[in-house]
């Protein structure tokens, strides 16, 4: 297409006068050097502290749209059963949460019933389901999805492995609003600088993970209690509801091995008729007993509760918030399936089931106010009591169990953003990526569980506990969410500042209600957060000081083509990956493995895993390819880029994929030499760069049209010696080609050889002149970490007859 619009432009200019000729020209030249600029982009710089650019073009798919209105009618529909499970069951035990000492004044039902009401329309409704969920990383939700929003952004990650590639891949960017432009790039220049904001931003994403993986513990024990209280003969024998409760829990961690994608079927269908009796009850309640509570909509009730209680009304709060329990998952969850599903389910279903609900116990408990102890089952008409029993124990496992998979999925994120030990992460579903089993975490998970649930035994103590998490994770959302709309989304400050006051304030309120019963259970939150923080931070900052020391001790450029002369240094047949994190140059692991085994194989691939803060790499833009210099050494690097959500393959196909690669970088480099070949001849022909007495001077380029090239009014002596250059160039493209060819084929070979993996095994430890903290943090607490957990190999599941493991110690 190039040729022929020059061969138009080339005709157009032999007609035209002088002037005009000369016009054509220098319009030529002007496009001849865009061009080369295009192309120059695209050449690799040799330089081991530089990537090659993306090795495919670009994608020719995009995030895919909402779907049909059937399509988005069904994932509603699925959603009820995989998102709404706890917020659903949260109606078996708030108004027992509510009144610890008992109802002492009727109104007082009104008060707390339109607390629950407004509560449930301002958070879940107006704040999540119209605000939050479009706060998506590309169709997924959660605490990692904020903080790969904001880190993508703005450089705020405490790893210095940023590549100017990463931002060209197809789900980096978001397109936003260009208003603003000036305040977000204000406050994306103070977040970089600064390395305090860096640090807040880190601890408040992994406080938020670790709250998660603590509903992961508490919401089991509440729900499966709260469940098993409701048979009928036990509600004066709490123990055997605990025994009971242990029982099934156990039971429950026991069949996470095999996933939740075969039961999934029926967890919708479960929850749908769920909601159907707790609303079908709650308005049967409402008619027959008290329709009057219906004023609780009025929020002066809320006024003249707190005025009527005072304290005791703050204190209240603290049951209040149980209601809007297992929220956060609308958003964690959203990944699965689209926003205006999610929006649908909750609009049409959940919120006027729960409405429903909580005013049928309302007007239940304003005629029998003494039976506040077992408010939901009490308020059950005869003759449907067993089969709502089981329903709710159904109900309730089925809420565990998406709170057990929710804390495996964001150990499994934060394990790709290095910020967990390593564990073993087993894909249980090929339906949905993000169901996950992790054996480790699972028994420790059902321990924690048996012990509260054994220690704690009622609901009110575990609620007090249940609180704090549910609350801590809001305020982070509402923070992370305040930064995103002031630098990505740029919206009007006006909107902001209602948004953050509104919100903000709103949950600060609850929480400080939580907090007041830090001592009856609700100490147990935070200590399992503050455990899991310090075990996290201390694993990523091991993690990014080993990073720093690579970074500053990579190998020179120099060595590497001492070591393509050395002679003495043996060619191994087949390939070697050599597993480094480093992304900008060769690690010092390297040489320290030559000076030690002085051989390698005939092809060698630097292999680095990186993680990159979106939640999918697209295949073809996941491999990013450089030679390094000198060619004959046939060493390459290749850095491998997933999102937080993305699966490492297994052996065999990654050796498939990374070698196909390979092998389009060696035929896509030499394309570009060729094409750069071509420019240069263009340039000579365009130029006029045909000396004065018909000879042209020496080129080197690729096979083009003649008649194409030679400007108007050039002599048939001028293009027999132009000839003669193209004949040259065509030789030169046929050796490259031949080259390619030649290259394919020796990785090809050693392919045949077999794939040979070395994996540098750095023991960190700290400086004789380091300070105490850091001494610790280094030389125990990491150490122990990577003793207890699993090793680089294990992860990656590469082959132990194929593995050689490299030791070196890093002094940071």
């Amino acid at each position: 297409m190039a040729e022929e619009t020059h061969h138009q432009q080339t005709e157009t200019a032999a007609e035209e006068p002088t002037g005009s000729a000369v016009a054509a020209t220098r319009e030529n030249e002007s496009n001849i050097e865009e061009r080369k600029v295009s192309w120059a982009r695209l050449r690799r710089v040799d330089s081991l502290n530089m990537e090659a650019g993306n090795l495919s073009f670009k994608p020719t798919h995009h995030a895919s749209s909402q779907g049909s209105w059937n399509r988005t009618m069904s994932l509603a529909f699925q959603s009820i059963g995989i998102i709404y499970g706890d917020i659903g069951t949260s109606p078996l035990y708030v108004y027992d949460s509510c009144f610890h000492d008992g109802i002492k004044h009727n109104n007082d039902i009104i008060g707390i019933l339109s607390l629950i009401i407004y509560t449930l329309i301002l958070v879940p409704l107006i704040k999540y389901v119209f605000i939050v969920l479009w706060a998506n990383d590309n169709g997924d939700g959660g605490t990692f999805a904020l903080y790969s929003l904001i880190c993508r952004y703005a450089k705020v990650g405490l790893i210095p492995n940023d590549q100017p590639e990463d931002r060209q891949l197809s789900n980096y960017r978001l397109d936003t609003p260009s208003n603003q432009l000036r305040r977000a790039l204000k406050i994306k220049n103070k977040l970089e600088k600064s390395i305090s904001a860096k640090i807040v931003l880190f601890l408040a994403t992994i406080l938020g993970t670790s709250m998660v993986i603590g509903d992961g513990v508490l919401t089991p024990c509440i729900s499966v209690l709260s469940a098993v209280g409701g048979i009928k003969g036990l509600k004066q024998n709490q123990d055997a509801v605990v025994y009971i409760s242990i029982a099934i829990l156990i039971i429950l961690f026991m069949v996470q091995r095999f996933g939740t994608d075969k039961i999934g079927y029926s967890f919708a269908p479960a929850v749908c008729t769920w909601f159907l009796l707790i609303s079908g009850i709650g308005l049967y309640n409402l008619f027959k007993h008290d329709v009057t509570v219906l004023r609780a909509f009025n929020p002066k009730y809320i006024m003249e509760y707190f005025t009527r209680n005072g304290k005791e009304a703050w204190v209240s709060l603290g049951g209040v918030v149980l209601c809007i329990t297992g929220t956060e998952a609308m958003f964690a969850d959203l990944g699965h399936f689209n926003v205006p599903a999610v929006q649908i389910s909750f609009s049409g279903i959940v919120f006027p089931s729960l409405l429903a609900a909580y005013t049928g116990q309302a007007a239940y408990l304003s005629k029998f106010p003494e039976h506040i102890g077992h408010t939901f089952y009490d308020s059950i008409p005869d003759k449907i009591y067993w089969p709502t029993f089981v329903v709710a124990n159904a109900a309730a496992i089925i809420a565990s169990q998406a709170m057990i998979s929710g804390a495996f999925a964001i150990i499994s994120q934060s394990l790709s953003m290095g910020c967990f030990p390593r564990v073993k992460v087993v894909h249980t579903s090929t339906k949905y990526e993000g169901q996950v089993y992790i054996p480790e975490i699972n028994y420790l998970l059902m321990i924690a569980c048996v012990i509260v649930t054994y220690g704690f035994k009622t609901t009110e103590k575990i609620g007090n506990a249940y609180g704090i998490a549910v609350v801590a994770v809001m305020l982070i959302t509402t923070s992370l969410l305040t930064l995103i709309m002031l630098m990505v989304w740029k919206t009007k400050i006006w909107w902001i500042s209602l948004f953050f006051i509104v919100f903000m304030s709103i949950e600060m309120v609850y929480f400080s209600s939580v907090l007041y019963k830090f001592t009856q259970g609700g100490y147990l939150p935070l200590a399992l957060s503050l455990a899991l923080m310090i075990m996290m931070a201390v694993w990523h900052f091991a993690h990014q000081q080993r990073y720093i020391y690579e970074l500053q001790n990579k190998v020179s450029a120099g060595y590497v083509h001492d070591l393509a002369k050395d002679k003495d240094i043996k060619k191994l047949p087949g390939i070697g990956f050599f597993y480094s994190e480093l992304v900008q140059g060769i690690p010092p692991m390297f040489p320290h493995f030559i000076s030690n085994i002085p051989s390698i194989h005939s092809v060698i691939i630097f292999v680095s895993i990186k993680s990159i803060p979106i939640s999918k790499v697209a295949l073809e833009e996941r491999f990013l390819f450089r030679q390094v210099e000198p060619r004959e050494a046939k060493l390459f690097r290749c850095v491998v880029r997933y999102g937080y959500k993305d699966v490492i393959e297994e052996p065999k196909e990654f050796e498939r994929q990374i070698i196909e690669n390979l092998k389009q970088f060696i035929r896509h480099e030499h394309f570009m030499l060729e094409a750069d070949d071509h420019q240069q001849l263009s340039t000579v022909a365009q130029s006029g760069l045909i000396s004065s007495d018909g000879k042209a001077r020496k080129s080197s380029a690729s096979t083009v049209h003649v008649e194409d090239l030679v400007p108007p009014r050039v002599s048939s002596g001028s293009i027999q010696s132009f000839n003669a250059v193209v004949r040259s160039a065509d030789s030169s493209n046929r050796i490259r080609i031949g080259g390619a060819e030649e290259e394919m084929q020796a990785v090809d070979a050693a392919m045949e050889k077999g794939v040979f993996y070395l994996i540098g095994e750095a023991e960190v430890v700290a400086k004789k002149e380091a300070s105490l903290l850091k001494k610790f943090v280094i030389n125990y607490a990491y150490s122990f970490l990577r003793k207890n957990f699993r090793q680089g190999e294990k992860v990656l599941a590469i082959p132990r007859n194929k593995l050689l493991r490299v030791g070196m110690t890093y002094e940071i």
